[in-house]
């Protein structure tokens, strides 16, 4: 996002100094690549390491400052959320024992913070999407205290004009409306940087896009958010929707969304890629520029061009081209950013090998990538990968192959031969590139996740599901494990029970009837369903009543009852409710106080749950 003093831009004259300084730095890159003053003949790699907090009951953490500041290294950083944390590695070159390099560093800085959050009882966990996040900790008091992001989230809102809304379909559906851009501190990732020559660029960030579905596909990891059964890699989905700046009208009009896949091969230079996002979407942070980059060029000076590299944070690719500086040198490198964070660092390492190792081995025929498949192929090809991971059928140069073919019999021996060809240590390649191999012949993180989650509900509600899930893959992680080696669940781990507020053991599936539905309606889904209750919604869906077997008893005692009988005639219009995070213990003592069965779960006037006897009783000491 940038420095801390990115603002909205709502100040006309800064916004269009601002602008002026992004067309300068457009043509300053443009001259820069006539000239040959961007780095060549030299391959580095680099990675940013996002990660998760978790208290000691595996719930999202509030306490990343205080760690961070307790840290005190440079390599780490705060994120949009107070749960979670990134470590910006060191770039190395690509060769000899680079990865090994790599995974060194990141073993030593994880290492490193989960030493000072353990004095918080805190743990790191690596995950694409952490399980125990619940929409309590997607409100504005989680998003972390730094100017820059809550720039970010009054912009969003005010582009948008309306609060934010998400719909994703899988094989659960989770559908809800919600007020900050906090879905986005959801996801957690593991981003991947390598330097590319110039005169390489468009054809690698081709060939980037291309090989996005299978890797994607071979890498899934967070197949749940909100107890939900979702895609395969969720964060897909749930990342563009919840900062989408794009707004519905009556006309049919093409808007892109600013996290985009693109919608074409990319053709010119790198620089033509930038013109490209610029012309589709608008500038909404700026900042002061110090210095021109057109200026700073003829002194002889390396620009930063620090406005392009704002507007291009704000823009989000899957695949994105970056400027930057390295040793007083200017480069370009190609940002993967659709990895999911774990689920253990080796198998981070693994994928990091695989995408390095395609990127280098890119054979002389995909050069020309338009002449060979469709792009809309491989656009549809990671949406594809995303929503069934490893189970998906893709098309590869306009042939079908599933995802587990397509690595092993196409894309591992190119990422084989790509890191033979950059001299990187075989030891690194045969083992990192096994982990890859066994994963396809065994299964990835979102099987596994799946399979575990759907044992453990058999078993225990979805709160205490989740809980143990979170539970078991830490301790997989501490273990270092590749995932493919990871235990199916065979029986219930033992679990920390922490449910200490209502909405950590509310039923979310809820049976509701209308005021002006037929009491019998009401009567019928109670018997078909086995419960002893019905709540009554209005047409804005407000709670407006409720009908219990006692209630219908005593109204049959004092009223004919006939099959024209509405649920209004019968509801009880004083229902007690609580807030979601009303403790458990209050709300037992509320229903023993006044004799009720249920407690409906309430949220801005609108049903969002129910307790029952049954759901507290275990939690009942008294």
């Amino acid at each position: 996002m940038g420095k801390k003093r990115a603002n909205t831009g709502g100040d006309s004259y800064e916004r269009s100094t601002f602008i002026r300084n992004l067309l300068d730095d457009l043509k300053a890159l443009d001259l820069m690549l006539e000239r040959n003053l961007i780095e060549k003949g030299i391959t580095r790699i680099g990675s940013e390491q996002e990660f998760c907090l978790v208290n000691d009951n595996w719930r999202p953490a509030i306490n990343s400052n205080e760690i961070l500041e307790l840290i005190d290294d440079p390599h780490f950083t705060t994120e949009l959320a107070r749960y979670n944390l990134e470590i910006n590695l060191d770039p190395v070159e690509l060769n000899g024992n680079c990865l090994s390099q790599v995974e060194k560093q990141l073993t030593m800085l994880i290492n490193k913070v989960r030493a000072v959050a353990g004095d918080f009882n805190t743990r790191v966990v690596l995950t694409g999407i952490l399980p125990t996040i619940s929409k309590s900790e997607l409100e504005s008091n989680y998003i972390t205290p730094i100017p820059r992001y809550y720039a970010l989230n009054d912009i969003m809102k005010e582009i948008r004009g309306t609060d934010f809304n998400l719909q994703i379909s899988g094989v659960d559906e989770l559908s809800l409306t919600h007020d900050t851009v906090l879905f986005e501190a959801c996801n957690t990732s593991f981003q991947i940087h390598l330097q590319i020559s110039p005169d390489d660029f468009i054809k690698s960030y081709n060939w980037s896009q291309a090989i996005s579905g299978p890797i994607l596909g071979m890498c899934t990891n967070s197949p749940l958010l909100l107890g939900r059964e979702l895609w395969s890699e969720t964060r897909i989905s749930l990342f563009q929707q919840s900062i989408d700046t794009r707004t519905s009208s009556y006309a049919l009009k093409d808007q892109q969304a600013r996290v985009t896949f693109g919608s074409s091969w990319e053709h010119g230079t790198i620089a033509n890629i930038f013109k490209k996002d610029l012309s589709h979407h608008k500038v909404i942070i700026t900042k002061p520029i110090e210095n021109n980059s057109l200026e700073e060029l003829e002194k002889g000076i390396i620009p930063n061009l620090s406005a392009l590299h704002l507007h291009n944070s704000t823009i989000y690719r899957w695949n994105r081209p970056c400027y930057g500086i390295c040793n007083g040198k200017a480069h370009v490198r190609i940002e993967n950013r659709y990895l999911p964070s774990g689920p253990t660092i080796v198998d981070e390492m693994a994928n990091f090998a695989l995408w390095t190792g395609l990127m280098m081995g890119r054979p002389k025929e995909y050069d020309k990538l338009s002449e060979l498949m469709d792009f809309r192929d491989a656009k549809a090809n990671f949406f594809k990968a995303a929503r069934t991971g490893k189970e998906s059928v893709l098309v590869w140069m306009g042939e079908q192959i599933s995802v587990r073919d397509l690595i092993l019999k196409k894309l591992l021996p190119i990422a084989h031969s790509g890191l033979i060809k950059a001299k990187v240590d075989n030891k690194d390649i045969e083992r990192l590139l096994g982990i890859i191999e066994q994963r396809a012949l065994g299964f990835t993180a979102s099987q596994w996740t799946i399979k575990t989650y759907r044992k453990l509900r058999d078993n225990l509600k979805p709160d205490d599901a989740l809980l143990a899930l979170t539970k078991l893959t830490h301790d997989y992680q501490i273990k270092n494990q590749p995932v493919h080696e990871w235990p199916l669940l065979e029986s219930l781990p033992e679990t920390h029970e922490d449910s200490t507020q209502v909405r950590h053991i509310m039923a979310t599936q809820i049976f509701t009837v209308k005021e002006n539905d037929l009491a019998e309606l009401a009567t019928s889904i109670m018997q078909w369903n086995d419960i002893h209750h019905v709540l009554v919604e209005d047409k804005f869906g407000k709670l407006t009543g409720i009908i219990t077997w006692t209630h219908m008893k005593r109204f049959l005692e004092r009223h004919e009852y006939d099959n024209a009988s509405l649920v209004s005639d019968i509801m009880v219009t004083k229902v007690i409710s609580v807030d979601p995070k009303t403790p458990i213990k209050k709300a037992i003592a509320i229903m023993k106080k006044n004799e009720i069965g249920c407690l409906p779960i309430i949220k801005n006037e609108h049903l969002v749950g129910i307790i029952t006897i049954k759901d507290v009783i275990k939690y009942d000491n008294d």
